[in-house]
């Protein structure tokens, strides 16, 4: 899948420091819409910093981002409200308020941004936890369940607003191999049910290779790769097959400064 002439995002120019170190350098990016689009890479590469960039936590210091045509990062308060009503997103540890149901947890968006009726918003709450596997899950508190059903919480309230892209940081990440099928069944599944655009973002390869349409993959701030997975099964890249590969010697170093140490906190640790 190639990059339509109406991308729904659409990344030009983003660049990002921290403390005077560059994190993303010159980032170009067009996802069609329905695509999986799979973002790979090691730690403090500046995937998740390019997320919270795209997401809006973070201004970019440079360049633009595009979400079903308009310009996130000139928008009003209330024209951005309105943008990021457009996605959701599964965080990393999936970011449940302990204190509230599952349902309460899966309502909180609609609660949030819509009028509707409590009967309605209860009967989404079902048809959303249903979509994940979750159904009748609604009265359990997030610390009954396990942390896979939590990912899944996470990701029924991350589509409780039938949002057109939904985005996923490192949705494997602490799940067995089990627990990591599911979910990576879950993001193929919603995709056809619900036909939003997928970007994920990841360390884990055989998840990747499973669910994208596309891959991209980070290194040093700025992408080295960007094509279908089959050309991620033999890379020519000594540091896209070192990464695939997972092997120890190779153009990727292993140690990293105090700096890098620093900025990989900064990019890599959940909100």
């Amino acid at each position: 899948m190639t990059a339509d002439v109406d991308p729904i995002l659409e990344l030009r120019g983003i660049e990002k420091f921290f403390e005077g170190r560059q994190v993303l350098r010159n980032i170009n990016l067009r996802v069609p819409r329905g695509e999986t689009l799979v973002i790979i890479g090691g730690s403090g590469c500046g995937k998740s910093t390019l997320l919270r960039t795209i997401i809006g936590e973070y201004a970019p210091d440079a360049g633009h981002v595009y979400i079903g045509g308009e310009d996130a990062c000139c928008a009003s308060p209330e024209r951005l409200d309105r943008i990021r009503r457009r996605f959701g997103i599964l965080f990393q540890s999936g970011a449940l308020y302990s204190s509230m149901t599952v349902g309460e947890n899966v309502a909180l968006p609609l609660r949030e941004h819509t009028d509707l009726d409590e009967k309605i918003v209860r009967m989404i709450v079902k048809m959303k936890l249903e979509l994940v596997g979750l159904r009748d899950f609604e009265d359990l508190m997030p610390a009954q369940i396990s942390g896979g059903m939590r990912k899944r919480v996470g990701l029924a309230r991350a589509i409780a607003l039938d949002p057109e892209i939904v985005f996923y940081d490192e949705p494997s990440a602490g799940l067995d191999p089990i627990a990591t099928s599911v979910i990576d069944q879950l993001i193929i599944d919603l995709r056809g049910k619900l036909g939003a655009t997928s970007l994920v973002v990841t360390h884990d390869m055989q998840s990747a290779l499973r669910i994208a349409d596309r891959i991209a993959m980070l290194y040093g701030g700025e992408f080295i790769a960007v094509g279908p997975p089959a050309e991620f099964s033999s890379p020519t890249d000594p540091r896209v097959r070192q990464f695939v590969e997972g092997l120890a010697d190779g153009p990727i170093p292993l140690r990293v400064s105090k700096t890098d140490y620093v900025t990989d906190l900064l990019g890599e640790e959940p909100v």
